[in-house]
């Protein structure tokens, strides 16, 4: 049953636990993420540090704390502590016990976001943060972004990414624009070594507000993501004249496209009933218009507290009756074949497998 999951997480990857912009120098940012309480800061050289947000000697907060340089001092009764976790310094004595010491996590930057490796450090890998994520820095697109708190398993919020027939339904008169293609058609399916890609055609169906007002406006597009472990979901749109999925043969198209715009989402687990879930929404460049990239970020704000309302309202409902199991149709292709992958790490993780050889 679903509920006997909720406590299992995947501890030997790379989870985003906030903005690159958010965290300045000299700022302690708090953070949770798989029940462990963290904090974030940056050192005299800009570089970030993740540690525990608790100091050895009395357990009290390090966020409550104050960057010093490189280090961090606790400010109840002042222990220092270096950018690797090592006591630096105790006021009063000289000699620093060995203990007195706070565990730290591989960090990375990338994207728009902070990422934090959760488990054993000797595997931590850069190559497997998500490649050709896109950064609001980037001159070629025109990029905006927030984040929700959601009272519900990280698991569900994933489903729900991996199985986006949803959206004629949850999204009828908002991302669907009353278009039933999202749930009637069945995407095609390829599993990646570490998560899944999706890709379908929507032939002649309404284009998104932000493109046209008028729900009359008709284009085929394509869609494109891949999910990735642990809750990594990006996903890029392009529009074409109705009528181009049919000439193609329904393949990848490689046409320049009228319109193109992407979103990427990650999911971060906080404990087994909360999550935080990251977003960014973009289009070219040379797609952009004044008031296109507002236009565009509140539409999927509103779909996504659309989601939100009845994945928490799922949520409880597994709450109330642990025992029941989920059935699933045809549109779970990817959810299942995610759930394995997810399912597959996590044995791996408990057994002790030796580290994954990922090839540049």
């Amino acid at each position: 049953a679903f509920a006997k999951r909720m406590n299992m997480f995947l501890y030997d990857c790379w989870y985003v636990v906030g903005w690159r912009d958010r965290v300045q120098p000299g700022e302690l940012v708090k953070a949770t993420v798989l029940n462990q309480s963290l904090v974030l800061y940056r050192g005299s050289d800009h570089r970030l540090t993740a540690m525990a947000d608790r100091c050895p000697h009395r357990l009290a907060p390090l966020s409550l704390g104050r960057v010093e340089g490189d280090a961090l001092r606790c400010m109840y009764h002042g222990i220092k502590f270096g950018c690797d976790g090592r006591c630096i310094e105790v006021p009063g004595q000289d000699r620093v016990p060995g203990a007195m010491r706070v565990r730290t996590y591989p960090v990375a930057e990338h994207g728009c976001w902070i990422w934090v490796w959760m488990g054993d450090p000797e595997k931590a890998d850069l190559r497997l943060l998500p490649p050709g994520l896109i950064g609001n820095d980037d001159p070629e697109w025109v990029v905006s972004g927030g984040q929700m708190d959601y009272q519900a398993n990280y698991e569900l919020i994933n489903d729900n990414l991996l199985d986006l027939s949803h959206i004629s339904f949850v999204h009828a008169k908002t991302l669907a624009r009353h278009s039933l293609q999202w749930g009637e058609t069945r995407p095609q399916i390829q599993e990646l070594k570490r998560g899944v890609s999706v890709e379908r055609w929507l032939v002649s169906d309404p284009v998104p507000v932000h493109i046209a007002e008028d729900p009359d406006v008709r284009l085929d597009r394509w869609t494109y993501y891949e999910f990735l472990v642990p809750g990594i979901f990006l996903l890029t749109s392009r529009y074409y004249p109705v009528g181009t999925a049919e000439r193609i043969g329904f393949r990848t198209p490689e046409a320049d496209p009228l319109f193109q715009n992407m979103t990427q989402q990650a999911v971060t687990p906080v404990t087994a009933t909360t999550s935080i879930y990251y977003y960014t929404c973009g289009h070219r460049m040379r797609d952009t218009r004044p008031g296109r990239i507002e236009q565009q970020l509140a539409s999927i704000e509103k779909a996504f507290a659309e989601d939100r309302t009845i994945i928490e309202a799922q949520q409880r409902v597994i709450q109330q009756s642990p025992g029941e199991e989920m059935v699933a149709t045809t549109n779970d292709g990817a959810v299942m074949r995610f759930r394995r992958i997810m399912s597959r790490l996590i044995k791996e993780q408990e057994l002790g497998e030796p580290r994954e050889q990922v090839l540049p």
